[in-house]
C-alpha cells in the first residue's frame, strides 16, 4: 500500500522525533563511559610512567571483559520493546530483572576467573617489569565492579527497550563525576595511589548499578512484576545472547587484526593508525546512538504487530544513516587540518596520517547504514543472522588484511581493507533487510 505524500511526510516526522528523542541522549550516554577511562588515565598519569603503563594494559583487559558482555544491552532492549510494544509493560520488566540477574551470574563467574589469574593476564601484554605490578593491583582491585558493569549494561537495556534513553545519561553523568571526584580524593588525598584509582572506579559503577536498580525494581513493583529469579527467563536471556556474543567476538577479532597488521608496518604507521583509530571509534559513537534508537523502536513496532511501522521506520532510519554517515565524513574532511596536529607534530606520520584520514570520511556514508542495519536487526531479534553475517564478513576481511604488509600496501591501504569489511558488512545486512525474514511479529521472537 503507498501512502499519500501528506502522509509519507507526517509519518517521516513522527519518526523523526522518535529517532532523535532516544538516539541524542544515548549518543551523550555512549561518550560518558569512555570518560571514566580518561579520567583514570589523568590522575594516575602523574604518579609516574610505571604506574600509568600498568592502567592502560589494566584497562585494555577491563574493557574486554566487559565489551565481549555488551549482548547484555543488545538483546535487553529488543525483548523488553517487544514486550512494550504488546502492551505487556509487567512481562517487559520481568524480561529485563532476567537480564540483570544473567549478568550478576556472569560477572561473578569474571571475577573467580580474574582474580587468580590477574598477573598471567597482564603477562600475556607483555608490560615491563616496572609496570606489571601496578597493573596487576588495578586490575584486581577493579575487576570487583565487573558485576555492577555488567548491570549497568543490562539495566541500560531494560530502559532502551522503554523507551527511555535519558535515564541512562543521567546516570552516567553522575557515574563520571563521582569517578572524577573519588579518583582524585583516594589517588591522593588518602595516598592510596593507584589502587586508589581502581576503588574509585569501583564504587562509581556500583553506585550506578544502584541507580538502575532502583529505577527498575520500583518500576517492577509498580506493574506487579516479580524480582525473583526465573531460570527458564535467565536461560532464554543466555540463548538470546549468544549470537550476539559471537558477532561481537568476531567484530573485536576484526579490530584486533588491523592494529596488529599496523604494528608490522612500522613505527609511523602504527603511531598513526592509532590516531585514526581514536578518530573511527568517536564517529561510531555518534552511529551507534542512531542504532540504538533503531533496536528500541523496531522491536516495539513487532511487538505491536505493526509490520508496516516496522518497515518504514527502518527506511527512515536508513535515511538517517545515510545522512550522518555523509556529514560525519565532511567534518573529517574540513577538521583535518585541526585535528592532525592534535595528536601528532612528527611530518612522517601526518603524511602516513592524512591518506588513511580521508579513506575514513569516505567510509562514512557506508558505515552510517550499516549500524543502522545492524540496529534494526538487533531490534527484531534476529541474532543468528547478525552473528553469521559477521563471520562471513571476517572470513573475507581477514586473508586481505593480512597481504597488506606482505604486498609492501601501506596504512592506507590497510585502511582500505576496512572499508572492505564495511561494505561486506552493508551487503549482508541489506540482502537481510530486503529479504523481509526479519520481521517476525508478537511479544516473543518465536
Amino acid at each position: 500500500m503507498t501512502l499519500a505524500p501528506a502522509t509519507e511526510r507526517k509519518t517521516a516526522r513522527r519518526h523523526d522525533r522518535e529517532i532523535v528523542a532516544l538516539a541524542l541522549p544515548a549518543f551523550g550516554a555512549l561518550v560518558a563511559e569512555p570518560l571514566f577511562v580518561m579520567v583514570d588515565s589523568a590522575v594516575v598519569g602523574h604518579l609516574g610512567t610505571p604506574q600509568l603503563a600498568g592502567l592502560g594494559v589494566a584497562a585494555a583487559l577491563l574493557t574486554t571483559a566487559v565489551n565481549i558482555f555488551v549482548f547484555l544491552a543488545y538483546a535487553t532492549t529488543a525483548a523488553v520493546a517487544r514486550r512494550v510494544g504488546a502492551g505487556d509493560l509487567a512481562g517487559a520488566l520481568r524480561q529485563g530483572l532476567d537480564g540483570i540477574w544473567l549478568a550478576l551470574l556472569l560477572g561473578g563467574a569474571v571475577i573467580a576467573v580474574t582474580l587468580p589469574t590477574a598477573p598471567e593476564l597482564v603477562g600475556l601484554f607483555g608490560a615491563s617489569g616496572t609496570a606489571t605490578p601496578h597493573a596487576v593491583t588495578y586490575l584486581r582491585i577493579s575487576s570487583l565492579g565487573i558485576p555492577a558493569m555488567l548491570v549497568v549494561l543490562a539495566a541500560t537495556g531494560v530502559l532502551r527497550g522503554l523507551q527511555d534513553t535519558r535515564t541512562p545519561l543521567y546516570v552516567a553523568i553522575g557515574g563520571f563525576m563521582a569517578n572524577a571526584a573519588l579518583n582524585a580524593g583516594l589517588v591522593y588525598g588518602a595516598g592510596l595511589g593507584i589502587a586508589g584509582s581502581a576503588w574509585g572506579t569501583v564504587i562509581a559503577q556500583c553506585a550506578m548499578a544502584a541507580v538502575y536498580l532502583t529505577v527498575v525494581v520500583r518500576g517492577a513493583r509498580r506493574n506487579g512484576a516479580t524480582l525473583r529469579p526465573d531460570l527458564a527467563g535467565i536461560r532464554a536471556c543466555a540463548h538470546a545472547g549468544v549470537p550476539l556474543l559471537v558477532r561481537t567476538l568476531a567484530l573485536r577479532a576484526v579490530m584486533v587484526l588491523v592494529t596488529a597488521m599496523a604494528a608490522r608496518l612500522g613505527d609511523d604507521e602504527v603511531a598513526a593508525h592509532q590516531v585514526v583509530l581514536s578518530l573511527w571509534n568517536l564517529l561510531a559513537f555518534a552511529l551507534d546512538a542512531i542504532a540504538i534508537a533503531g533496536q528500541a523502536i523496531i522491536g516495539r513496532y513487532l511487538g505491536a504487530g505493526d509490520a508496516e511501522g516496522a518497515r518504514a521506520a527502518c527506511r527512515r532510519m536508513v535515511q538517517w544513516g545515510v545522512a550522518s554517515g555523509v556529514v560525519l565524513g565532511l567534518l573529517v574532511i574540513a577538521a583535518r587540518p585541526l585535528f592532525i596536529p592534535l595528536f601528532t607534530s612528527d611530518p612522517a606520520v601526518r603524511d602516513t596520517l592524512l591518506p588513511a584520514l580521508l579513506v575514513t570520511a569516505v567510509i562514512q556514508p557506508v558505515a552510517g547504514v550499516v549500524f543502522v542495519l545492524d540496529g534494526v536487526l538487533m531490534g527484531a531479534g534476529d541474532g543468528a543472522y547478525l552473528a553469521g553475517a559477521m563471520i562471513v564478513t571476517l572470513a573475507v576481511f581477514a586473508p586481505v588484511a593480512l597481504l597488506v604488509p606482505s604486498l609492501g600496501g601501506g596504512l592506507t591501504a590497510l585502511w582500505w581493507t576496512m572499508a572492505l569489511m564495511m561494505t561486506v558488512r552493508l551487503v549482508t545486512l541489506w540482502l537481510r533487510t530486503r529479504s523481509g525474514r526479519w520481521i517476525v511479529t508478537g511479544a516473543v521472537r518465536g
